[in-house]
């Protein structure tokens, strides 16, 4: 079996490459990846079974990142509320550190393609010191999210001295990862990065499946091993037209999840970052797909529909509305439309 930094080695960067096994009309993609990058390992690309499938529109550059009048660069306005370079103090008691520049694969969506994988995105030792300064020197953070690019194509090394940094600075109380690698690039979570995780609970990764077909064999064994050592796993999946915005293709990734054992976290609305308009669903689709969900499959398998509020104004919750009215009762629908009503206490305020 291939080592997962040589399939890394074996990604596609240009659309000249991708040529070699889709026909496609590479002019117009080059213009594309001079603003925002490709990559494609190919444990991914073996994946997409043909043009435009779902698999296809996460990965492949598309004309329409050119042509976004909607969005704009940094929707969750990261930047202005990043105190040292790198690290985004959005909530009063947590923050977000970012670690790595890279991912195992560019999607299409990413809330940070303005510069992930480019030279926008300085990441060095300096930077990770400075944020793990700032971190000793706020003890009102107790949770820190490591995000990127994305932290576990560091080297085992680089991960550990990390995690050991955070550890040793007493307010700091639960790390949580943000990764990609389960579902594209599953080779990375090899046994001797899983005996390093391990070492520093209270752990959790969140992960990031989007479509049915993301969850194969491998990426199954990827998550085992996480699940195997401990380690709560959950999901932050993207609304994406053309990719999951069905309550059928939804369903079957939600109760897939569960059988790998990693728990639907969040259902996020596309961000507005500039080179994504072409992804966006109404809002009206999303809270659809919920009312398909909620009664009809596991409340494990739930995940919460929210919006990241532009101008970092943080996540808002987007729920069905199942309240009729308020009074001395609640009168109320439950999911199979059916009207429901429940005594108030007379303690309301």
């Amino acid at each position: 079996m291939k080592k997962w930094q040589d399939i890394l080695k074996d990604s596609i960067t240009s659309p000249a490459a991708l040529n070699e096994y889709f026909n496609v009309n590479i002019t117009p993609l080059d213009e594309v990846i001079a603003t925002f990058p490709m990559r494609i390992n190919s444990y991914y690309l073996k994946l997409i079974q043909k043009i435009g499938d779902p698999l296809w529109k996460q990965a492949v550059p598309d004309v329409a990142e050119l042509h976004d009048s909607i969005c704009i660069e940094d929707p969750l306005a990261e930047e202005n509320l990043s105190p040292v370079p790198n690290l985004v103090h959005k909530y009063p008691d947590r923050v977000l550190f970012l670690v790595s520049n890279q991912c195992a694969m560019y999607c299409r969506f990413c809330t940070r393609k303005r510069k992930v994988g480019t030279g926008k995105m300085v990441i060095n030792q300096e930077s990770i010191l400075a944020g793990l300064d700032y971190i000793r020197h706020h003890p009102q953070v107790r949770e820190v999210l490591l995000s990127g690019g994305d932290p576990l194509l560091l080297s085992d090394f680089q991960i550990e001295f990390i995690l050991r940094e955070l550890r040793l600075i007493p307010s700091v109380k639960v790390i949580r990862i943000g990764t990609r690698v389960p579902c594209t690039l599953p080779m990375r979570i090899t046994p001797e990065l899983v005996d390093i995780l391990k070492k520093y609970h209270p752990l959790y990764i969140n992960t990031h499946f989007n479509h049915p077909a993301e969850i194969t064999p491998e990426a199954s064994a990827a998550c085992t091993l996480l699940a195997d050592a401990g380690i709560p796993m959950g999901c932050q999946t993207v609304l994406l037209k053309g990719v999951n915005d069905s309550p059928e293709t939804m369903r079957e990734l939600l109760l897939k999840l569960l059988e790998i054992r990693v728990k639907p976290y969040y259902l996020f609305q596309t961000d507005l970052t500039l080179g994504t308009n072409h992804f966006r669903t109404p809002t009206v689709t999303g809270i659809k797909i919920m009312r398909s969900l909620i009664g009809h499959i596991s409340g494990l398998a739930v995940p919460t529909f929210a919006l990241d509020g532009p101008g970092g104004k943080g996540k808002i919750p987007l729920t069905p509305d199942y309240i009729l009215t308020r009074g001395d009762k609640l009168v109320f629908e439950n999911y199979r439309g059916e009207i429901c009503t429940y005594p108030e206490s007379g303690d309301g305020i």
